[in-house]
């Protein structure tokens, strides 16, 4: 027997339905989808609950190293029939490594969901990890590396990162290092498959034209097998805390000096976490933000600046970025902490909370006309609330928050004395 939820909801402006339906099946493995009856493709992802916050100092960036390797061949079909597979039907089949998740998706139309779970599951469960593959992959992976390096605005992320969760695998960037990769063998990778690709830290997601019980059936064609080992996370149980700050500088052979700064921010079960992604958008979303208007369209310190917020299980991360002229970094570092202080200071005008919950949900509006942004929020959504959170709930929520809320957030977050700051200055 299998447990079902179901839900159903429809948003007025889009006089659309949308059907959610759970199945768990008996070896714990997650079924989620969202049929949109209107639309003509399916997006189609599985997920491990397993990201580079799971790895010690040893084993990081195998996650996503084993994300590539995949790829490379199974018992069924070569590199070149997995490429085939599904773009010789006009789809598109790709995979992504977070944090704290692994996504392996493809997108087709909904006649074409068979040969896409067959895809997918032959990359999860029959994976070769042939040797030359092996090697010629990490070859790959370390040039991904050497090109993010070569990018001083994806690197600085890291650099951040690292400086805020220091002796923590949260700091440990998710491409891992170069040392790593080059001491991965396939025993490594069978390791990693057997101890977290398990029916109870998995999900199956699908958005779109989909059938809820076709889909179980053929879920339950190709997982029956998949059982429990019970190999335990590396996952730390503390929590990390905002205890001190962090100035880092480093140089490259650039014309433009880079900046990111921020702190430890909310956990996505977080009672805050709608007040706080009100506060980032009005501070750092979009051209009418109060940091664009500030440091471009005021002061013109920047041509790129904007602020974000990351959400995971326990933690999360909110931190601004800009783009300058090293003569200017301290100015521009000046005035985003006014901007700060303003917001710890006072309460936001009604007017612009009013705007930039408009904005939000206009925003998250649009989003619905993406299938795989349907099925990333489907999936994602299940690995870290093990819940579906519809639309309409999120709208809500956005809409209660108050501008006492927005100030409460300000006053415990944005604590300059907490706040580590980055810099690549060019050389």
């Amino acid at each position: 027997m299998h447990k079902t939820s179901q839900a159903v909801h429809t948003h007025p402006v889009q006089q659309e339905m949308s059907h959610y339906q759970k199945t768990v099946l008996d070896n714990g493995l997650r079924v989620v989808t969202e049929s949109i009856p209107h639309v003509r493709s399916v997006s189609l992802g599985i997920w491990a609950h397993v990201g580079s916050r799971d790895e010690d100092q040893s084993a990081n960036g195998i996650s996503h190293f084993l994300e590539h390797m995949v790829f490379k061949g199974t018992k069924n079909r070569s590199v070149l029939e997995i490429a085939q597979s599904l773009e010789s039907l006009g789809g598109y089949l790709n995979a992504f490594t977070t944090k704290e998740q692994t996504c392996y998706y493809a997108r087709v139309l909904d006649e074409n969901v068979p040969q896409a779970m067959d895809v997918l599951a032959d990359l999860i469960l029959n994976a070769t990890f042939k040797k030359q593959e092996l090697e010629k992959e990490k070859l790959v992976v370390i040039e991904e590396l050497k090109n993010a390096e070569d990018d001083p605005e994806d690197i600085i992320h890291d650099y951040f990162e690292k400086a805020l969760f220091p002796n923590h695998t949260l700091g440990n960037p998710i491409i891992g290092t170069q040392e790593n990769l080059r001491r991965f063998q396939r025993d490594d990778l069978k390791a990693h498959v057997s101890a977290h690709y398990v029916p109870n830290k998995m999900v199956i997601a699908a958005a779109g034209s989909i059938d809820h019980n076709t889909l179980v059936g053929m879920v339950r064609k190709y997982f029956r097998g998949l059982k429990l080992n019970g190999t335990p996370s590396h996952r730390p149980a503390s929590v990390p805390r905002r205890e001190r700050s962090a100035y880092e500088e480093h140089s490259r052979p650039i014309k433009q000096a880079h900046v990111c700064l921020g702190t430890i921010g909310y956990g996505i079960r977080h009672r805050d976490r709608y007040p706080l992604l009100v506060l980032n958008a009005l501070l750092g979303e979009g051209m009418s933000s109060r940091l664009y208007q500030s440091i471009r369209e005021k002061h013109g310190l920047a041509y790129s600046v904007y602020s974000y917020v990351t959400m995971l299980s326990d933690a999360g991360v909110f931190g601004a970025y800009l783009g300058t002229d090293k003569k200017n970094i301290e100015n521009a570092l000046e005035l985003v902490h006014k901007e700060l202080d303003k917001l710890r200071a006072r309460e936001v005008p009604k007017t612009e909370l009013e705007r930039t919950k408009s904005q939000i949900k206009g925003t998250l509006m649009l989003g619905l006309e993406n299938m795989s942004g349907r099925m990333i929020r489907l999936g994602s959504s299940e690995i870290s609330l093990d819940s579906y959170v519809s639309l309409d709930t999120i709208l809500k929520k956005v809409n209660t928050v108050t501008a006492e809320d927005i100030r409460r957030v300000a006053l415990d977050l944005f604590d300059a004395s907490k706040f580590s700051t980055i810099v690549i200055r060019p050389a």
